[in-house]
């Protein structure tokens, strides 16, 4: 009897081993491995429905998956939720912080918190004052020159109007355009606006804008709906449209196509559209003839960077370590170049 209870004493302490080992460590909610051992990294998003944002997420995510522990969280276009998010992150102790800011301005901040916690921080996309990333030596930021999208835009414009002298609806010799910004203080957004008509001037074209510009924070649905009412008070007088990114193009695009521009169909009207960031959208939208062209944002490619930055402070090596990535002249900014696309 006694030999018989000791087996199945042994035999339970067996399996409770078995059980312990296969137990494992995982985050369903936050996270996105099951080791506790790996570096554990905080990745604050603005806006997880923002198109060109999720290519960015999903590549970034791709590249990590398996190689530390993500948290990563979504600040619905709200600093304020951003805010909070952060100071939770810290709370966890994450070991690197991923920050696309929701106001690039209040940048500040998440650098003093990351400072006095001694996290090394990546900024991507929406751009911080560099002197703000500079203020960190365990600080830096990948994206893009803002600037250049602008002047590719206006290089397209040249290009359209040299090759389709029909854009010019009243014979005037002019563009007259509308213009579709992103939002009102982002970098990114002030010098799209400001350089894509600058370029086109530099390069010969005259342009003249018809009404104001409308401020439609990259949203699909908002642009639609200031393209109607654009429309309504100057159809027969827009011949351009110049968006700063895509998801504005297709709301503009809508819009048209309701009341019979850029449906696509041979013969029907058509004003060109221009916006940037290459989605999926708006290549299909270009292949369908329904929008002119857009400038190449490589989200692939700017989550890769993330990931590759990331990974070396995860792993307390220097920012660019082992990697082909290069500091601008700021010493603190990667850049991640544009390029036209027109579907050719």
């Amino acid at each position: 009897m006694k030999k018989r209870f000791f087996a199945l004493l042994m035999a339970s302490v067996m399996m409770l081993g078995l059980a312990a080992c296969g137990s494992g460590n995982s985050d369903s909610e936050d996270g996105t491995t099951d080791s506790a051992e790996l570096p554990k990294v905080g990745v604050l998003i603005y806006k997880y429905d923002d198109t060109y944002i999720s290519t960015v997420r999903n590549a970034l995510q791709e590249a990590l998956d398996g190689k530390v522990d993500v948290i990563m969280q979504d600040g619905k276009a709200d600093q304020a939720t951003q805010n909070d998010q952060l100071d939770v992150l810290i709370e966890k102790g994450v070991d690197v912080l991923v920050v696309n800011m929701v106001d690039a301005k209040a940048a500040s901040g998440v650098v003093e918190k990351a400072k006095a916690a001694d996290i090394p921080t990546v900024f991507f996309n929406r751009e911080p004052d560099i002197d703000v990333i500079k203020s960190y030596e365990k600080a830096c930021f990948i994206g893009t020159n803002a600037a250049d999208a602008g002047k590719m835009q206006g290089d397209i414009i040249k290009d359209l109007v040299e090759a389709h002298p029909e854009y010019d609806l009243n014979g005037d010799g002019k563009v007259q355009y509308v213009m579709f910004q992103g939002e009102p203080d982002n970098p990114e957004a002030i010098a799209r606006t400001q350089y894509s008509v600058e370029q086109a001037v530099a390069n010969g074209i005259q342009m003249e804008q018809v009404g104001e510009t409308q401020v439609c924070n990259w949203d699909t649905e908002t642009a639609q709906k200031a393209m109607e009412a654009m429309l309504a008070a100057n159809e027969g007088k827009i011949e351009l449209v110049i968006a700063n990114n895509d998801g504005m193009a297709i709301g503009c695009i809508a819009a048209l196509s309701n009341i019979g521009y850029n449906t696509g169909a041979q013969g029907a009207k058509f004003i060109p559209v221009i916006g940037v960031d290459a989605t999926d959208a708006a290549k299909e939208a270009i292949s369908q003839g329904t929008m002119s062209a857009t400038v190449l944002q490589d989200g692939v490619a700017m989550g890769n960077a993330v990931a590759a930055v990331t990974m070396n402070l995860a792993n307390g090596a220097d920012f660019l370590e082992g990697t082909d990535y290069v500091f601008d002249e700021s010493g603190v900014a990667v850049r991640i170049p544009y390029a036209p696309y027109t579907g050719q």
